[in-house]
């Protein structure tokens, strides 16, 4: 890389299993642009001045949802993150918050795989149709009840923000209750019992302390705290015997 005139410092939060009991901070000088990431100054080091540094990474464009971290303590896809934006300051990465990690910023989440699977994210339709039939039609107006939930890239940021799920990882968590909702509130489902269980437990939208930083990280513009709170809405009305989704005038689930 040309010389650029600006040299920023990264401290990287680094764990080697296999060398160090705890993790530990390593400070790397990286020469940037303006329109340097984040993720692309963790590649500098990668490729120039550190070849053992691990993280996630893949599209580079805020769609994948891998290169989530803490960023100078908050959760950002670092992506989409620039360098520019902590300079002439000291710049420190870490592993997302809540999660085990697996080797420098590289965490498990087989925990929130777990979670995902338990909601069931797919339709489950109110009748089966065949290919003769014809899709499953929406009204635009029917789509607007769960769009922008589908908007969910599972980047984990979210989770990284809740205090709840920080205090009790058995808390099902934003996402996931963001994407149930996402199934529940689209009137080609028909899901609701068999999701009811996850909504309802004492692990499920109840453990929501309505902090919202959730909703604040998201880079995509998904609210999961308004979901979860739509759903605390369903659960009443479940327990009542007279649940009832938000949806358009006119419209039926």
């Amino acid at each position: 890389m040309a010389d650029t005139g600006k040299i920023i410092e990264i401290e990287v939060l680094r764990y080697r299993p296999e060398q160090e009991q705890e993790p530990v901070l390593q400070t790397y000088k990286v020469p940037f642009t303006d329109d340097m990431s984040v993720l692309q100054g963790l590649q500098y080091i990668k490729d120039h001045l550190d070849g053992t540094v691990s993280f996630r990474w893949s599209c580079r464009m805020a769609i994948c949802g891998s290169c989530g971290m803490m960023i100078d303590g908050k959760p950002k896809l670092s992506c989409k993150t620039f360098l520019r934006e902590y300079y002439p300051g000291k710049l420190r990465v870490e592993a997302l918050a809540h999660f085990p990690i697996e080797r420098d910023l590289v965490v498990g989440i087989d925990d929130f795989i777990g979670k995902l699977e338990s909601i069931k994210p797919y339709l489950i339709p109110r009748e089966p149709r065949t290919l003769e039939q014809g899709e499953y039609l929406q009204t635009p107006a029917q789509r607007d009840q769960y769009e922008q939930f589908s908007s969910c890239i599972n980047c984990l940021l979210c989770y990284a923000a809740c205090p709840q799920y920080g205090l009790n990882q058995k808390f099902t968590g934003p996402a996931a209750l963001a994407l149930l909702h996402r199934y529940n509130a689209d009137s080609r489902d028909q899901g609701w019992e068999a999701r009811q269980e996850v909504v309802n437990a004492e692990d499920g939208v109840w453990r929501c302390m309505l902090v919202g930083y959730c909703t604040e990280v998201c880079p995509k513009g998904v609210d999961p705290a308004h979901a979860i709170n739509q759903n605390k809405v369903n659960s009443t009305l479940d327990y009542f015997g007279v649940l009832k989704f938000l949806l358009p005038k006119g419209a039926t689930k």
